[in-house]
């Protein structure tokens, strides 16, 4: 009983072939398009006034060579909470729940931001891991301990979307099982529960956009101090 709780985990194939692809693919067709009338449906209109407001609030810190950033990190958003909305679903495949994925988006654009700086403003870049003032006998201690802190932001980010929703998951199926098995034995306590696993769901409906909007925002972040 123990391991069914993880079964929800493991990544489906049928015929040998991953269903991890299609449960990627997914997403991107379900976003509308946009159309070239003057007057768009509700749909389109609030998705354009979420991704105006998103930009605008995320890159207002940043000078103007960190707006070209605008398209890639609020197509990661909205590609992130898709699949994590799409993951709460009954019968469904949460991809971000998998370390290896998650670390596939965090590291690749962790270091990008890295090496910008590096290649704009080496100096300043390098000037992160020695803070100003610094007593000459920490010097060695304190360049390993941001260099360590420095690589270990992409498993920061990689982890903390994987285990939010991991144990999110988790809970919402634990709690669910308590429900079915109560019902006939204690109804009431069965309602009480289902209750407090309807509230469960709308916080990880919360979680699910919070934690991709906090992925993006750390990678913001990030690029603010190399641009």
């Amino acid at each position: 009983m123990t391991l069914s709780f993880f079964d929800q985990f493991m990544s489906p194939s049928y015929l040998g072939i991953p269903l991890i692809t299609l449960a990627l693919l997914l997403p991107w067709l379900l976003f509308p398009t946009p159309s070239s009338r003057w007057l768009n449906n509700r749909l389109l209109t609030l998705q354009g006034w979420f991704i105006n407001r998103f930009t605008s609030q995320l890159f207002t810190p940043l000078n103007q060579g960190g707006h070209k950033w605008a398209l890639a990190l609020a197509s990661l958003m909205l590609f992130l909470i898709s699949l994590n909305m799409l993951g709460l679903l009954p019968y469904t495949f949460t991809p971000t729940t998998q370390l290896s994925m998650n670390m596939g988006f965090a590291v690749p654009l962790w270091l990008t931001t890295v090496l910008i700086g590096m290649r704009n403003q080496p100096t300043a870049a390098l000037g992160h891991l020695l803070p100003e003032g610094t007593p000459t006998p920490l010097i060695p201690v304190l360049i390993i301990i941001e260099t360590i802190s420095l690589f270990i932001r992409p498993l920061a980010l990689g982890v903390r979307l994987t285990a939010n929703l991991t144990a999110g998951h988790l809970l919402i199926q634990l709690i669910a099982t308590a429900a079915f098995v109560l019902l006939p034995l204690m109804p009431t306590v069965a309602i009480l529960t289902a209750t407090l696993l309807f509230l469960l769901t709308l916080l990880e409906i919360a979680v699910a956009m919070i934690q991709a909007y906090v992925f993006v925002l750390l990678l913001s972040l990030y690029l603010q101090e190399n641009v």
